[in-house]
């Protein structure tokens, strides 16, 4: 079963131009490269500021556009993973040792369909 992890972090944490720490880098390279050992990472990021962004909203027939920095969020989505294991409760355990990695935040852990969507796409 796919399952998507999005990873949420004070905004103060994430939203800045500042790298991570060569330490962190470390950490966390060895924590992906645990999961690719274990042959159940099928694909992880981190995300850029939120001033890089933009927010596309639909509301009936009026679409708006909202360029970042957005200052009013108290957390931002800082990354994912798209990870493939047996169940529900592997993914949740996946997301804890993420968080163990990673510090402060949240891991919202969500089942994928069963099959890649397929079609035109966006």
């Amino acid at each position: 079963m796919r399952f998507m992890t999005i990873y949420t972090a004070p905004r103060d944490r994430v939203d800045t131009d500042a790298p991570p720490s060569e330490d962190d880098m470390t950490r966390m390279g060895r924590f992906i490269a645990q999961l690719e050992a274990e042959g159940v990472l099928v694909t992880t990021d981190g995300l850029m500021p939120s001033d890089t962004g933009a927010r596309v909203r639909r509301a009936g027939d009026k679409i708006t556009v909202t360029d970042g920095p957005f200052t009013e969020a108290k957390e931002l989505v800082a990354g994912y993973a798209i990870v493939d294991v047996a169940s529900r409760e592997e993914a949740i355990e996946l997301a804890k040792r993420f968080l163990e990695v990673a510090g402060d935040g949240e891991s919202e852990v969500r089942q994928m369909h069963a099959a890649p969507a397929g079609g035109a796409g966006l």
